[in-house]
């Protein structure tokens, strides 16, 4: 397959997944984001947050440098519990994740979900075998998904978009079709 089909692919796959939290946070109030079933269960809140936050942060590599939207104004905006994505967290220190202004979240997910889109559509297909991370991994690294598929020479500008951006996506929107039938809501495909 072409990295021309490669990237046609991705770019597709990632706006069909953006638009899954799309609907998802179309169709939930801040109290079912915000709902804790029990503890140590992470609240919806903690998923939202967390993916959107690292699809934002994984841009700064992927793009070669550009730094994230985050920053401090959009922190007192979101009014966000834990000011951490929670990546070298655990459940028990996250499961007090809340998003206090549910709207200025969402302009937040649609900020970062238009820049990764305007970055893949712009996308030279041929950076796609670009090494963003070589072998031998640093111990941050080593340990996760993404070093596993990695190839002999390292984590590629493809696996990182795989792993990082779209399937980390989709692994946590599959926590949240879980939660929300655990406040009364439906998944959001068959």
């Amino acid at each position: 397959m072409s990295n021309e089909l490669i990237l046609d692919s991705l770019q597709r796959r990632m706006r069909a997944m953006h638009s899954l939290y799309e609907d998802a946070c179309a169709t939930m109030t801040v109290d079912q984001v915000n709902h804790v079933e029990r503890e140590p269960c992470l609240p919806i809140a903690f998923s939202l947050f967390h993916f959107v936050n690292m699809e934002d942060t994984a841009y700064f590599l992927i793009s070669g440098g550009e730094a994230p939207i985050w920053n401090d104004e959009w922190a007192e905006k979101l009014g966000v519990a834990i000011n951490d994505h929670g990546k070298e967290r655990t459940p028990e220190e996250m499961v007090g994740q809340r998003i206090e202004n549910y709207e200025a979240f969402i302009d937040y997910m649609n900020a970062v979900w238009a820049r990764t889109e305007k970055f893949l559509a712009d996308l030279d297909p041929a950076t796609l075998t670009d090494v963003l991370i070589p072998k031998p991994y640093p111990p941050q690294i080593a340990s996760t998904y993404s070093a596993r598929v990695g190839g002999e020479v390292g984590i590629t500008k493809l696996d990182a978009i795989e792993c990082w951006w779209y399937q980390h996506g989709l692994r946590h929107m599959g926590e949240i079709e879980h939660a929300r039938a655990l406040v009364g809501l439906e998944g959001m495909t068959s």
